[in-house]
C-alpha cells in the first residue's frame, strides 16, 4: 500500500461534497416524482364497461399473497341484486398496506383482471386503521356510461358480447375499422 492511496480515497469524498444534491423535500407541489408506467403502486378493483365489478370473490388473490395482506369474503349475486356478472362477487374486500410488499402476485393470480396496480405511491397516514383499504376505497371510479351496481348486465345480447364490452351495434369502436383484417378480406 502506497503513501498516496489514502489520499485517493479522500479525493473521492472531497469531490462528492460539492455535487448538487437530488434529495427532495416532501411535498413540493409541481415537482412530484413521475413514476414509470409499470410502477407497482396502490391496488385498484376494476369494473366492466357497464359499471359492474370484475371481482367474482374467488379469493385467489388472497391465497397468492405471500404477506397475507388481502382479505376477501364472497357474496351471492341474485337477479335483483347483481354486483358482478358471475354467480358471486367480492362482498368484503380489504388490503392491509401495513403488510403488503407490492410484489404483484395478487395481480397475476386474478383470473378476471379485476385487481390491478395504479401508479399512486403516496400511502402514508397517521393511523394504522387508515392503511387498511376497504372495497369502497379500492373500487375504480364510475366513468361516463357506467351505472352504480346493483343492476343487471347491460352490454350485448350474449355472454361473448358482454365480456368483450361491445356496444349495442356489436362492433368494437375502439379499434379503427381500417385496421380490422376481417373487413379487408385478409384471413384472420
Amino acid at each position: 500500500m502506497g503513501v498516496l492511496d489514502a489520499w485517493k480515497g479522500f479525493a473521492i469524498t472531497f469531490t462528492t461534497m460539492f455535487r448538487k444534491t437530488f434529495t427532495q423535500g416532501y411535498p413540493e407541489k409541481g415537482k412530484e416524482k413521475v413514476t414509470e408506467a409499470r410502477w407497482h403502486g396502490r391496488h385498484q378493483l376494476n369494473r366492466w364497461p357497464d359499471g359492474l365489478e370484475k371481482c367474482v370473490g374467488c379469493e385467489l388473490c388472497a391465497w397468492a399473497c405471500p404477506a397475507d395482506a388481502i382479505y376477501v369474503e364472497a357474496g351471492q349475486n341474485t337477479d335483483d341484486q347483481r354486483y358482478s356478472p358471475g354467480e358471486r362477487y367480492g362482498k368484503v374486500y380489504q388490503i392491509n398496506y401495513l403488510r403488503c410488499i407490492f410484489c404483484g402476485m395478487c395481480i397475476e393470480a386474478c383470473p378476471t383482471r379485476a385487481l390491478t396496480m395504479t401508479n399512486e405511491f403516496k400511502l402514508a397516514d397517521r393511523s394504522r386503521e387508515a392503511l387498511i383499504y376497504t372495497k369502497e376505497q379500492l373500487l375504480a371510479p364510475l366513468l361516463q356510461g357506467m351505472e352504480e351496481p346493483p343492476h343487471p348486465r347491460r352490454l350485448g345480447d350474449d355472454e361473448k358480447a358482454y365480456f368483450l364490452g361491445l356496444p349495442d351495434t356489436g362492433t368494437d369502436t375502439r379499434i379503427p375499422s381500417r385496421l380490422l383484417p376481417a373487413q379487408k378480406g385478409d384471413p384472420a
